[in-house]
């Protein structure tokens, strides 16, 4: 499979990989990514699978984590890259988790905005009633054919209306136009439709991790958010960011630039 990535920074600088979630592309990382690079590190940007045109395989079953995570792994090797500072939003997180957990060696810290560590975020849909709550639609986008038919209709109205107002508007149409194309919303709901209970069956994780969570998260309740340390073996931070959607690289850039800075600034 041939994926888009785009890069920015100089190509001696500290490798970061900036990995975008449903329904968006690696455009969201805009902001972060040009504050970063001016900092001087080596950003690459891959639009993942089923979002890049020439990686959209048609089985539900490509899409499964191991798969995601494997993206990742290759990706560093086509830029000669051993190891990176990982960084996550949405399902961007869930697949960075799984590399820290599964590829230690690989990374070097992990950022991980909104998903929490996948067993927490299974102890909360399985405990909180909150959580159920917020993860219901899971059950459309896990329908083949009415999911797409929904967000899609009427100029994409529904699909539109999950980025709130915390997206700019001609993000927005350029995410839409994206996901228009042909076969290309079916794979990325394909994402959901993979999940098994193995997608969260996930052992601590044991590099730097900062995670952030915004109080304005329609997906993402307190629960999960505050067990999410239960499961990080390392040195651990907790970032909250008040009166911020789910959608934090682009409400919050400046957040997210200042938590990836302190992992670098360290040394870690």
């Amino acid at each position: 499979m041939t994926f888009d990535v785009r890069f920015a920074g100089p190509a001696d600088g500290p490798p970061i990989v900036l990995l975008h979630g449903f329904p968006q592309t690696s455009r969201c990382w805009n902001a972060v990514a040009a504050e970063l690079a001016g900092n001087g590190m080596r950003v690459l940007l891959p639009d993942q699978r089923g979002y890049s045109p020439g990686a959209r395989p048609t089985e539900v079953t490509d899409y499964r984590i191991d798969h995601l995570r494997a993206d990742v792994l290759g990706i560093l090797d086509a830029f000669d890259v051993d190891d990176a500072h990982i960084v996550g939003h949405d399902w961007g997180s869930s697949v960075a988790w799984h590399v820290a957990a599964h590829h230690s060696a690989r990374v070097r810290s992990l950022t991980a905005l909104s998903i929490p560590h996948l067993a927490a975020f299974g102890s909360a849909l399985r405990e909180d009633e909150d959580q159920k709550a917020r993860s219901t639609y899971f059950s459309l986008f896990r329908e083949p054919g009415k999911a797409e038919h929904v967000l899609l209709a009427d100029d994409a109205h529904r699909l539109r209306a999950l980025y709130g107002e915390g997206v700019a508007a001609d993000a927005i149409d350029e995410y839409v136009r994206v996901l228009r194309r042909p076969g290309a919303l079916t794979a990325t709901l394909n994402w959901y439709r993979a999940m098994t209970p193995d997608t969260g069956a996930l052992p601590p994780v044991k590099v730097p991790t900062t995670y952030i969570w915004s109080t304005d998260d329609a997906a993402v309740g307190r629960f999960a958010a505050e067990l999410c340390g239960d499961y990080v073996d390392a040195d651990y931070t907790f970032e909250v960011l008040d009166g911020v959607s789910h959608w934090i690289p682009d409400e919050a850039p400046d957040a997210v630039t200042a938590a990836i800075g302190t992992q670098v600034g360290q040394g870690r």
